[in-house]
């Protein structure tokens, strides 16, 4: 089996735990639409397309590419880049479509748009809510690099863009907080049972070699 830095791993995994259970209470303090509508607050133009293209960072488009490129350059981890990719998609699509399919978006759940910051240009969506699939993307990704990449700065570089990606669904009013939230939840998840079923199946291909 390829080594896989579990110190980076640990402690990209502590920091979203400990970042979503946080966004977690504080929706459940202040709440839902409070806390959305205290997030989304209009930062300027700038601003507006800044997180634009932090969203376009977690589009499904960049699993394409991330596949392509393991598939001609580190081959070595494509099984568990697909593992995760699978798994993740397997939670939120799930979550979205089959458990809370009509789950209001801020834009509908909200009674007076007018309080809510939107960005021209930006296609509005209304339903399945929860999870965020971008933010899911992001830190899914944010932990193999943990995983894959044996350096010190990746666990920082790699937290900043994945919170970035995660807090542009709140700017751009497409998910409130909580989303966010169980999107950091989800890749957690998918990515410790990808690292598993990885590992399990190195430890029987070895196995069957001797």
């Amino acid at each position: 089996m390829y080594q896989l830095n579990n110190q980076n791993f640990k402690t990209g995994i502590v920091l979203t735990i400990i970042t979503s259970a946080f966004l977690f209470i504080i929706n459940a303090t202040i709440g839902k639409d409070e806390l959305f509508l205290l997030l989304n607050e209009d930062l300027g133009k700038a601003a507006d397309q800044i997180f634009v293209f932090f969203t376009f960072l977690g589009d499904g488009i960049w699993w394409i590419i991330a596949l392509t490129l393991f598939y001609f350059f580190r081959k070595k981890y494509l099984p568990l880049l697909f593992l995760s990719f699978i798994i993740s998609e397997i939670f939120v699509e799930s979550c979205k479509f089959l458990l809370l399919p009509n789950e209001p978006r801020p834009i509908k759940a909200i009674g007076d748009q007018t309080l809510i910051h939107t960005v021209t240009g930006v296609e509005m969506h209304t339903v399945s809510s929860f999870p965020s699939g971008h933010t899911t993307q992001a830190f899914v990704f944010f932990l193999l690099a943990c995983l894959m990449i044996n350096k010190k700065w990746v666990v920082t570089i790699g937290f900043l863009y994945a919170l970035l990606i995660g807090y542009s669904r709140v700017y751009l009013a497409q998910h409130f907080p909580r989303d966010v939230a169980g999107g950091m939840l989800f890749a957690c998840i998918s990515v410790f049972i990808s690292v598993f079923i990885y590992q399990q199946w190195f430890h029987h291909k070895n196995k069957k070699a001797l």
